[in-house]
């Protein structure tokens, strides 16, 4: 931190939001003023950007603020006597893992949502066995995504949306809101037509999407009655649907017998050719879900860990760790069984251009035929867990993006009823309109699969921005090198969704009015993207250095117009 300055300094320097270049104190202190800097310089608490020591949950003054979980709430680890604040780390504990367990699973149903499924179905019927192995980057680039996001949790005892309000300025933090809301409802549509999908399939027909879509709404009475009953009761329902969905999805390939030197030649053997780009475009785009950046960071919360002590934290983020990367192995398998059955069965085929969710089990049953577990039932029961656990984490995440972006206090069936209204209305709307069509909704999910594309940066760049701030993380500050790893991995998905969007409009806007309304919409975009990486990040910090040398050699300090 900045010492402070004097106020005859402060009367002559100039506001800087990025916090650059301070002039400094020139005026001798005294003793008893200097230790007490001293004792300043290392709080216990990270430090907000604006200086103001984040509080903790026992603050009386952070009784007003919305948290994720209240005290009562969280599950309690409990704490060895070996353990101190020291710096030799607690032997590992199999009964801690168990009692971390949870948050990474949930986590993990993102990358298990309809969507996702319908990138993996198309990906094998069209490339084949060629993509599996950047399905495995995919998800790799994913885990780190995620464990930033739990680290930033642990470690300052708030979730990211919480972070951004205190981050940015009122006009920027809405914005944000809003774009975390849009790519919400984008995701929400996609995993409620799914479950509407699969509930169609199941009763043969006799129930029409939008009845479906009715009854998927509805699950979030089954989230607040779950709720009710505590944290480790809704991560077991969860845990129920994951099983089901690799269950479902194992025994698809078990049926298909895919085979086992392709896949494992897959898995391994990079391979890309120009007429799969676009497909491998959708794997990698499906990885970063928004609104689950924001969500991680809010569910490691409900352990109790004290943010104070180094030893607790330190311990968490193991375990989290350790916990994550066994969901997203999980998740790997799932997406693989289903992109591996869809290429044993379609790849090289005349059917595999025309497959999308809606037609996909008449598809599989046409292949592989009936017995007495009809795979069309199989893929039915799969979607309708991926659909029903999705849209509930997103009605989870709802709630922590309204809660932290707006400091709303409101009772939690209030704001689930807020967050689902929020996109079952559209989503009743889009199953009335597209009943009836396949390729209607097919066309309707490449413009979801954009929507939620251009709102990724909204979430990854406030997370890299804020992990790397030590007036935030303090100790738990993520080094220069993984620093670099982060911002290549960001710079990556966000080039490759820029291309599925320059793609996608060079074949879906042909109007000059409407092309001359989305290439303004794309300016402002892009000016708000360059604010946000700018803004109190070491990049801005270095950048504006620079500048300063170079054209304001003589001043102590300059304007900002940021």
């Amino acid at each position: 931190m900045a010492s402070s300055l004097d106020a005859d300094d402060k009367s002559r320097s100039v506001s800087f939001p990025l916090r650059l270049i301070s002039p400094p104190s020139t005026s001798p202190q005294k003793p008893h003023e200097e230790e007490a800097e001293e004792k300043e310089a290392k709080p216990l608490l990270p430090i907000r950007s604006d200086g103001e020591e984040l509080k903790g949950s026992g603050s009386d003054d952070d009784e007003a603020s919305e948290r994720a979980y209240e005290a009562g709430e969280k599950v309690v680890i409990a704490e060895d006597d070996a353990d101190g604040d020291g710096s030799a780390p607690a032997p590992f504990s199999w009964k801690k893992l168990w009692l971390f367990t949870g948050p990474g699973f949930l986590m993990s149903i993102a990358f298990l949502d309809p969507g996702n499924l319908e990138g993996d179905l198309q990906a094998g019927a069209i490339a084949g066995y060629s993509l599996l192995w950047l399905l495995l980057w995919a998800t790799a680039m994913g885990l780190l995504i995620q464990m930033l996001s739990a680290r930033l949790g642990v470690a300052t005892g708030r979730h990211l949306a919480e972070l951004c309000r205190e981050e940015y300025p009122r006009w920027a933090r809405l914005a944000l809101w809003f774009m975390a809301e849009v790519a919400m409802i984008g995701a929400d549509i996609q995993e409620v037509i799914g479950s509407a999908i699969a509930i169609k399939i199941l009763s043969r027909g006799v129930l029409p999407l939008w009845v479906g879509v009715i009854i998927t709404a509805m699950d979030c009475f089954i989230f607040l009655f779950l709720e009710n009953y505590g944290v480790r009761k809704l991560e077991g329902f969860f845990a129920v649907l994951i099983t089901t969905m690799a269950s479902s999805f194992a025994w698809m390939f078990r049926e298909a017998k895919p085979s086992e030197k392709e896949l494992l030649i897959g898995v391994l053997v990079p391979k890309l050719g120009s007429k799969t780009i676009r497909q491998a475009v959708g794997v990698v785009g499906c990885v970063i879900m928004p609104h689950n950046v924001f969500l991680h960071s809010a569910l490691v919360q409900s352990r109790k860990v004290d943010p104070d002590k180094k030893s607790r934290v330190r311990e968490a983020l193991r375990y989290y760790s350790i916990e994550s990367t066994i969901a997203l192995i999980v998740s790997f398998m799932i997406n693989l069984f289903v992109t591996t059955v869809f290429a044993k069965g379609f790849y090289g085929t005349k059917e595999a251009e025309n497959i999308g969710l809606e037609n996909a089990g008449k598809f599989l049953q046409e292949k592989y035929g009936g017995g007495i577990f009809p795979i069309l039932y199989i893929w039915g029961i799969g979607l309708l867990a991926a659909g029903q656990s999705s849209t509930l984490t997103g009605t989870y995440a709802g709630q922590f993006i309204m809660g932290g972006f707006l400091n709303l206090r409101l009772k939690k069936w209030m704001r689930s009823l807020i967050t689902r209204s929020f996109a079952i209305v559209p989503t009743i709307v889009v199953a009335l309109f597209f009943d009836t069509s396949d390729s209607a909704l097919d066309v309707l999910n490449q413009w979801l699969n954009v929507l939620q594309s251009v709102q990724i940066p909204f979430a990854l760049i406030p997370l890299l921005t804020l992990v790397s701030k030590e007036q935030v993380m303090g100790d738990f500050k993520i080094s220069r090198s993984i620093q670099m790893l982060t911002w290549i991995v960001a710079a990556l998905l966000i080039i490759i969704n820029v291309y599925l969007l320059l793609e996608f409009f060079s074949t879906e806007i042909r109007s000059l009015l409407l092309g001359s309304i989305c290439s303004a919409a794309i300016a402002v975009y892009t000016i708000f993207v360059i604010y946000l990486i700018l803004h109190g990040g070491d990049f801005a910090t270095q950048l504006a250095s620079a500048i300063h040398r170079r054209f304001r050699p003589g001043q102590n300090y300059f304007c900002s117009i940021l």
